[in-house]
């Protein structure tokens, strides 16, 4: 056998293929070949080599001596190959931190999130819980979304959308308790508060009933548990829209008072002075804003 000029690479990378497979039909699947075609190229390694690379039977290849010696260089080159093309995109893989809180992130942001990895594959976005925060020395992500009138002190906050909010509740319970036909009606219902219950404080003003008492009254920290609480039938929930919409729209949750609280407060996206001059940074901003529709 005269020393070759130049490597087969597509006759090579088929016999790995059909090694590692110990099937011609199986490496043209993998392939997207026909087995005619896998067959073919091993035949004209062989022919180059000067020897067999497998023993044919009926049903089956077997890998000769030769066969077996030559797989395992291949392998090994390949992967050494796949290794430093691994290594070199991992370096050139950037990393974004970006805090939300628990129902922001459940109903909003994670479902977006394909979307944005179609985009920027090269960008891995790594998320933190969000507690509520006033100022820049409190804010310890890259990004962050927080929930509040815009005056962090010392962070650059961009206006997401609003969010209104309205009595919200499944239909199993309103067919158990019925009698919803007043803003009233609802002293008979139990319901959940987030934990400083300012919903349904402020949407009970609005409608004049400031000092109602409701029959079971639980309060609640995490956001998308007192979702589920009202998904469960367990209580009435002060809905959040626009972000449990989608609930609301497939029937899983019914809104008995066409009465909405819009507060003043709003969700904003935060990020420190000239934090946008970074590229990976600058991309995760205007994907949110983009989604968020602030931009055409």
């Amino acid at each position: 056998m005269q020393p070759h000029q130049r490597l087969p690479l597509t006759a090579l990378r088929t016999f790995e293929s059909a090694a590692r497979l110990l099937s011609f039909k199986a490496a043209a699947e993998e392939l997207c070949v026909t087995p005619q075609s896998v067959s073919g190229q091993i035949r004209q390694l062989e022919s180059e080599w000067g020897c067999l690379l497998f023993t044919r039977k009926t049903r089956q290849i077997v890998l000769t001596d030769a066969g077996r010696s030559l797989a395992q260089v291949v392998n090994r080159a390949l992967n050494d190959i796949r290794k430093e093309m691994d290594t070199f995109a991992l370096q050139n893989r950037k990393t974004v931190t970006l805090a939300v809180g628990p129902i922001f992130g459940a109903r909003w942001l994670l479902p977006r999130m394909d979307r944005f990895r179609l985009l920027h594959p090269h960008i891995d976005v790594v998320l933190h819980h969000s507690p509520r925060i006033t100022s820049a020395e409190q804010m310890e992500t890259m990004v962050m979304i927080d929930w509040g009138n815009g005056d962090w002190l010392g962070l650059h906050a961009m206006r997401l959308f609003e969010v209104t909010f309205m009595p919200t509740l499944s239909p199993a319970l309103l067919a158990r308790l019925g009698g919803l036909k007043e803003p009233s009606d609802l002293a008979r219902y139990p319901v959940v508060h987030k934990w400083d219950r300012e919903e349904w404080a402020s949407w009970l003003s609005l409608v004049g009933l400031g000092a109602l008492r409701f029959a079971q009254e639980v309060t609640m920290r995490d956001s998308n548990i007192v979702l589920q609480a009202a998904l469960d039938g367990h209580s009435v929930i002060m809905g959040i829209f626009p972000l449990i919409r989608s609930e609301v729209d497939s029937g899983r949750l019914v809104c008995p008072f066409d009465i909405e609280y819009h507060p003043t407060r709003a969700y904003y996206l935060l990020t420190r002075p000239g934090a946008r001059n970074t590229p990976e940074v600058r991309a995760v901003c205007e994907w949110i804003e983009a989604e968020a529709g602030l931009t055409s």
